[in-house]
Parts: structure tokens; sequence; C-alpha cells
């Protein structure tokens, strides 16, 4: 699934095209999608000035004078920049024509995503209940040492709980925790203060690293100019399991954490 850094990087690599442009047309091939793509879809987009490119959590925020558009990648989908009009494949479901020439193409195998309307100053909600960004000044050590008292849970299921923070995906937080030196099953309010200033840290710098790299491509995920990311490469624990710890060679072990694979390694995290 898109994470946090893939959906971020595919901003950055579609906001110079859209930005400032206005909205030709919206193609809608095929509606069904996680959530019905609405009706009046295209025609409340049409004519339309991109003003900016937003994202929150795994959402990309496409702002107009008169309202926003929610898309979401879902499990397996990519907007990408097509700079030529190509013939739309089998999992091409939505097409944003932009003054230009360019066109914004929506594929999603899965059909898992979604495309959705947000009136000016609502309270969508989609974005109603979400936690802070985790590269954002509102995300610190005292918040989430914080968010962990009185809990029973496994630490890593903290992290992930878009309640406490957003797109912290289970790649993430496996290699978030193992640069932290933290056991991803330790119960959350037991952990101490000092080991929270580690893990918000090493969250920080996972996720800034991937954007840098362009994400992790694991099987479907390319950015806005149809590239993969390269951040499987510096993957340190996940999808690693068994093989010897990059510190100190013991053999990776893997358990399972809210039905999601988690890697780590019993001698360097605590």
């Amino acid at each position: 699934m898109p994470e946090l850094p893939e959906v971020e990087t595919t901003r950055l690599g579609i906001a110079p095209y859209a930005c400032g442009k206005r909205i030709r047309e919206l193609v809608v091939r095929e509606p069904r999608l996680r959530w019905p793509v609405p009706a009046d879809l295209g025609a409340r987009l049409r004519g339309q000035k991109i003003l900016s490119v937003e994202r929150r959590a795994k959402y990309l925020l496409f702002n107009t004078a008169v309202g926003t558009l929610l898309v979401h990648l879902g499990m397996s989908g990519s907007l990408r920049v097509i700079r030529k009009a190509t013939a739309p494949q089998k999992h091409d479901h939505i097409d944003i024509s932009l003054q230009g020439g360019i066109i914004l193409r929506y594929c999603d195998p899965r059909r898992f995503g979604c495309f959705l309307w947000r009136e000016p100053g609502e309270d969508h909600p989609l974005l109603r209940h979400l936690g802070p960004e985790p590269l954002s000044s509102d995300f610190h050590e005292d918040y989430l040492y914080g968010k962990s008292r009185g809990r029973k849970g496994a630490v890593k299921n903290l992290i992930m709980d878009g309640k406490v923070v957003v797109g912290v995906g289970n790649i993430y937080a496996n290699e978030a925790l193992f640069r932290a030196g933290v056991r991803p099953d330790r119960q959350a309010g037991r952990i101490s203060a000092v080991r929270y200033r580690l893990l918000t840290a090493a969250i920080k710098q996972v996720l800034t690293t991937a954007i840098e790299q362009g994400g992790t491509t694991l099987k479907d995920f390319v950015g806005g100019d149809g590239k993969p990311g390269y951040f499987a490469q510096a993957l340190l624990v996940y999808g690693r399991e068994g093989l010897p710890c990059t510190r100190c060679n013991a053999p990776l072990r893997q358990l399972r954490l809210g039905q999601r694979t988690t890697v780590y390694c019993v001698a360097c995290q605590r």
C-alpha cells in the first residue's frame, strides 16, 4: 500500500504540472472505487484552477476556489503525469485532463482508492480524527510519550494508529523501531520518555529519508513520474526475516502484530 512517503513523492511529482492549471475535464471510466465517484464531480471540477496540491496523511488534496478534490491511492493505486495522450490501460480508471495537454492518470488495479469532494470549510469525516503529521512540529517526544501512558498494547500498534500520528505505515514502523532500539511488541505504556525521544527522532528520520529516495517500491508503487522508489534498498529489517542483523549479525525474527508482518532484532531491540 502506498504510505506517507509514497503519497508525498506523488504530490511532489505532480504539483509542478498541476498548480495554476485549469481542469479541462474529468474522465471517469470506472466510478466503482472504495466509495463511488460522485456523479457530479466532473461538473464541479470543470474549468476550475488548481490553486495548490497538498497532502494530509495519505490523502492528496487538490484545492480550488469552489472546493477540494480528495484523492486516496488505496492499496495499489498511482497517479501519474502523462505528457502525451496515450490509450488508457485496463486499470486506468480516471483522467484529470489539464490545460496544456497534461493528464493526471489514476491507475488502481484493486479499486480501493477514492475520488471525493470537500466543500470549502467542510470538516470532512475522512480527515476529522487524524493525528498530527509526523514531520510537523506538532509531533514530538512529549506528545508521543503522553499518548502512550496507560496503553497496554504494543508500541508498534501505537505508532501505526492514525489517530495518534498519521502516515507511519508498516514498513516505516518496522524501520523506525529498529533504529530506536525499541522492541515492537513492548507494551507502549511501559516505555520510558528517553526511549520515546529516540523513537520520535527515528520516525522523522526514516520518513524523511524515504521521501528523499522516492518511497519504497515492493510491488505496485510508482511516483508521479512513473518511476519506482528506492528506499527498499535501505531497509534494515523489513522483509529480512532470518537474515543477519546489520548491527550485530544475529538472525532477524518475525512475528505478527495487528495482523501485520513485524521483523526485529532480539539483541538490538529491547
